[in-house]
């Protein structure tokens, strides 16, 4: 058991990252050799210091982390989010992705809107234990799909003023999956604490298994020692009654709202890419306010680097656990 706490999600994501190589244990699920950790708690105290990035050694795509977070918390299971990540596809039956989180967050069992549901739960009784969101779901997950949540549930609670967010994961892919989990998750995070009226608190991911598969050890025996800490993100609050449509028009690259408005600018540009409109693409990217975009830029750099070799080697950092089978 191992407990790792620190200001931003660099500083979290390497010292674990170091403490797993020295201190797994090997395993070979399904063949894969990793090193591993039973029972980790990990604590990042300002959850809008959300981004990893630790270039030249760590380097998110972050438009799909954007693009992601927007998929996630707007309850789409929809096929669209493969255009940022080709790789997923590779889990998808039948072409669904049949552990999304969205449809389990917004409409569980086809009914219940759990986002709204802790909502309302946290501001009829700000010491409630009950605001739960439960993403695995047994009567799911326990046929042979390719997909199967890592993430069990989210919980909140309010105590002195603020909000904690406490997540529980059965199973967590540290170089992968852990850096565009905890870009989604700390966003819900802010969302909930500006709708309940309360100071953003400390986040808190408590992982069964936190892992590292082999080919990532040298990668991460790299990583600082003493990592500079993750920017504060730009403020993503809004009403909970523009929640959703904000949301349906983020891919159209013209919102007005500081944050999502670059989230949004963030897909178009990435977009561009994609088509081949590189040159708009990487202008786009250079208008990004704060370390989003400067990632975005680092991203298309490192696209440019591999082209050559790969049609599609945009995708071939993408997370293979973010949504699940890890």
């Amino acid at each position: 058991m191992i407990s790792i706490r620190g200001g931003s999600a660099n500083e979290v994501f390497t010292s674990a990252a170091h403490t797993v190589l020295a201190q797994g244990d090997l395993v070979s699920p399904r063949g894969s050799a990793t090193k591993e950790i039973l029972g980790a708690h990990l604590v990042i105290a300002e959850p809008r210091r959300r981004l990893v990035s630790l270039p030249p050694v760590r380097l998110l795509n972050p438009a799909f982390a954007v693009a992601e977070a927007v998929w996630i918390l707007s309850g789409s299971d929809g096929a669209w989010i493969f255009d940022y990540n080709r790789r997923l596809a590779e889990f998808a039956d039948n072409g669904l992705l049949r552990g999304a989180y969205g449809p389990r967050l917004r409409k569980w069992r086809g009914e219940v809107d759990q986002l709204d549901r802790a909502r309302r739960l946290l501001l009829e009784d700000p010491d409630t234990r009950r605001a739960v969101i439960q993403i695995y779901d047994p009567a799911c997950d326990v046929v042979p799909n390719k997909d199967i949540p890592c993430t069990l549930n989210f919980r909140f609670f309010v105590r002195e003023g603020r909000l904690q967010m406490h997540t529980t994961m059965r199973s967590q892919d540290l170089w992968l999956g852990f850096c565009y989990d905890i870009f989604t998750f700390s966003i819900l995070h802010e969302l909930m604490a500006h709708w309940i009226g309360a100071e953003l608190g400390e986040y808190h991911h408590h992982v069964d298994s936190l892992h590292l598969y082999a080919e990532h050890w040298e990668s991460a025996a790299e990583l600082p020692s003493d990592p500079r800490s993750s920017p504060r993100g730009l403020p993503l609050v809004l009403a909970w009654e523009d929640f959703d449509a904000t949301l349906a028009h983020a891919q159209d690259g013209g919102l007005a709202h500081p944050g999502w408005g670059a989230f949004s600018q963030i897909m178009r540009s990435y977009q561009q890419w994609k088509t081949n409109q590189r040159h708009e693409a990487q202008q786009g990217a250079q208008a990004i306010p704060g370390d989003l975009g400067m990632a975005l830029t680092h991203w298309y750099e490192h696209l440019a680097r591999r082209s050559s070799g790969r049609r599609d080697s945009d995708d071939t950092c993408a997370p293979r656990p973010v949504l699940g089978n890890a």
